[in-house]
C-alpha cells in the first residue's frame, strides 16, 4: 500500500512541476514579446560607413558651388 501512495505522490508532484514550468515559460514568453529588441536606443544610431556614397551630380553642372575657381589660393 505504501508503494502505491509513493508512486501516486511522485506522479502528482511531477504533474505539478510540469504545470509550474509551463506557467513560467508562458510568463517568460510574454515578457519577451513585450520587449522590442530591434528598437534603436535614443542617441545611438547605426554605424556610419567608412566610405560615404554621394548622390551623383547632374551632368554639365559644376561640383564646386562656392564661387572660387580653384582651392589652391592662387585664384583671383
Amino acid at each position: 500500500m505504501d508503494t502505491i501512495v509513493l508512486i501516486a505522490a511522485i506522479i502528482v508532484l511531477t504533474g505539478l512541476g510540469v504545470h509550474l514550468i509551463q506557467l513560467l515559460n508562458a510568463q517568460h514568453n510574454a515578457r519577451i514579446a513585450s520587449y522590442h529588441f530591434g528598437d534603436v536606443l535614443p542617441g545611438v544610431g547605426r554605424r556610419s560607413r567608412k566610405h560615404h556614397r554621394h548622390a551623383p551630380t547632374a551632368p554639365g553642372r559644376p561640383t564646386d558651388t562656392t564661387g572660387r575657381a580653384d582651392r589652391s589660393g592662387t585664384g583671383p
